[in-house]
């Protein structure tokens, strides 16, 4: 069986407990795509040795440029399983089955002027081409299906900073 991929995903909420959303223009191999259901939270790989609340602070810094932020929690390790994939086998993601993920809440301390999706600072081009803040609640209905257990997961740990 295919291992999960380390992985953090970042819900940075707002001073109105908001939580920004971002809209995929690409699939990326087994993290597919579906109209309409382009918008996710920020989230990314952990490199070798890295510890995931460093993980999620500089995948957050190199997806949309946000650097003033508090932390606020974390939760437990959550998992979810990719659907099948028909592309190349050598994809950077096709040996995993899935990703295994930690959660990270921050308060964003900056201005929507700190926002900016085109300023990727590790080399790789963008993965999102609009933003938004949005209420946590609605999260589900906007993300692919098979992330949506996971998203429900989250605003339950992170209900309380949305408030």
């Amino acid at each position: 069986m295919k291992p999960l991929r380390d992985n953090v995903g970042i819900a940075l909420f707002s001073a109105d407990g908001r939580v920004l959303i971002a809209r995929r223009f690409e699939d990326d191999g087994p993290e597919i795509i579906m109209k309409g259901l382009e918008w996710q939270m920020p989230q990314g790989g952990i490199a070798q040795g890295e510890p995931p609340l460093e993980a999620a602070i500089r995948e957050l810094r190199e997806e949309t440029s946000a650097t003033r932020v508090n932390y606020l929690a974390e939760t437990e390790w959550l998992t979810y399983e990719f659907p099948a994939f028909s592309g190349p086998p050598d994809h950077r993601l096709a040996k995993f089955r899935g990703q295994r993920q930690r959660w990270f809440a921050f308060r964003f301390m900056g201005s929507d002027a700190d926002i900016d999706l085109n300023a990727s600072l590790n080399g790789e081009p963008p993965e999102f081409d609009a933003w938004r803040w949005e209420r946590l609640e609605l999260l589900p209905d906007l993300v692919v299906p098979f992330k949506r257990d996971v998203y429900r997961r989250v605003i339950d740990a992170f209900s309380s900073f949305a408030r």
